[in-house]
């Protein structure tokens, strides 16, 4: 800020402009359970954990123990050319997590966007091993978010600025997440270069749930015209919507799935592909090299971390905290609906829902209203999530009953301010 010109600050913040930087009230100080302080002294109830990531709250002793000791035993080991016993034993953990009659090995990574680089990657290399060299269009649902590196960049479907950066979308189509019938005469089209469908079982931006009857339809169709079937659970991992993975509720398995958001409880920078029988059996029978590789993905105190927070999930019995968690939120929603002006709708499911909300004219907010929206929700002690028209409520499965009481008093207070003065309901 101009104000600190004798202080510089070195540090670029993400996705504020620089007139934001070094603020202190959204200085992050310090977190414990579900709660963040922050260096002006205010304290808030983290309802976006962390960035949906953190699961089992912070501060969780057993992973923060898990990573120290593998830091100690083995600070640095690479998965370029060789394997280790943590990576191992952290890849065993998630196939049985998830299915071993469906998934037989896992790829590390380091986050979601560069994890669905990967999986562009892995889809069409797949295709020239099976002798089908046309296979290069990936497909992803408009509206969808899947991350800012270049492949993931090209197949989100929300307008994030990517003709400015030169993303190359050549290779990617979209469809509606609501229009089975544009899958399909997309299919009709170009199926026969589809490498890979990418399909978010709940799109992140507005935590819009994907219909059963698309999924339905992308089945039907991957045994048609044999493309991948990808589910990227960067954000539905891990309980967010109930299950340890939504995909998991299909009539039938994806091809690969991919995780990271609550893979270590937020702790260390991850992601992971866990790859079918069917598609691990190709790289096998040929003996391909796949060409991907990062330097810090899958080191000892990550794969500890990845570990640690299975172990943790059984032993707080977190998928029922996370349906507890859940009804309470649904009781928080309907009674917003029922009295509160503005509030246009919920959508979402389990620990991951958005309440829409429009002015006195019933148009959606726009963002700026929405970013007002959450500071008067944040001054009454709750931190939330923005979305398009919406606010986003993805709190910690293991949230207390106190914590949702704090909750719930700061959302009814900060959104009735919201609606008088961002809404101008009378």
């Amino acid at each position: 800020m101009a104000d600190r010109a004798d202080r510089p600050y070195p540090l670029w913040e993400m996705l504020v402009p620089p007139s934001q930087f070094d603020r202190p009230d959204r200085q992050l100080a310090s977190a414990a359970g579900s709660r963040l302080r922050f260096a002006d002294g205010h304290e808030v109830m983290d309802a976006t954990s962390g960035l949906w990531n953190v699961n089992l709250g912070y501060g969780n002793a057993a992973i923060a123990a898990a990573i120290g000791e593998a830091l100690t035993e083995a600070s640095y080991l690479s998965l370029f050319r060789f394997g280790h016993r943590y990576a191992v034993d952290a890849a065993a953990r998630l196939v049985a997590a998830a299915g071993a009659d469906t998934y037989r090995r896992v790829l590390y990574s380091t986050s979601g966007g560069s994890g669905n680089d990967l999986v562009m990657k892995l889809a069409r290399q797949y295709a020239v091993l099976n002798g089908d060299t046309r296979r290069t269009l990936v497909v992803g649902f408009k509206g969808s978010y899947h991350g800012l590196t270049y492949g993931a960049f090209a197949v989100s479907g929300e307008d994030l600025g990517q003709q400015m950066y030169g993303v190359d979308v050549r290779q990617v189509r979209h469809v509606s997440p609501e229009r089975p019938d544009e899958l399909v005469r997309l299919m009709e089209r170009e199926g026969h270069r589809v490498a890979a469908v990418v399909c978010e079982p709940v799109l992140g931006s507005g935590t819009h749930v994907v219909a059963p009857e698309m999924i339905e339809a992308l089945l039907k169709l991957r045994a048609e015209y044999g493309f991948l079937l990808v589910a990227d659970e960067v954000a539905t991992g891990f309980g967010r919507t109930g299950p340890l993975f939504a995909s998991g509720l299909w009539a039938d398995a994806p091809d690969l799935l991919l995780t990271s958001k609550g893979l270590t409880n937020g702790t260390c920078a991850a992601s992971a592909v866990l790859v079918s029988h069917r598609v691990a059996a190709a790289f096998e029978e040929k003996d391909a090299i796949l060409v991907h590789g990062e330097t810090q993905a899958g080191s000892p105190s990550t794969c500890a971390a990845i570990s640690a927070t299975l172990d943790e999930f059984t032993r707080l019995d977190a998928l029922a905290a996370g349906a507890r968690t859940a009804d309470r939120l649904d009781t928080i929603l309907r009674t917003l609906l029922d009295t509160l002006p503005g509030a246009a709708g919920v959508t979402g499911t389990g620990c991951f829902r958005s309440l829409r909300l429009t002015d006195a004219d019933g148009l959606p907010l726009d963002a700026a209203q929405i970013q007002r929206t959450i500071s008067l929700i944040r001054l009454e002690g709750a931190l939330v999530y923005p979305g398009p028209g919406c606010i986003q409520l993805i709190p910690p499965l293991t949230s207390s009953d106190a914590d949702l009481d704090d909750l719930e008093r700061a959302l009814r207070t900060g959104l009735a301010t919201a609606a008088r003065e961002v809404g101008n309901h009378r």
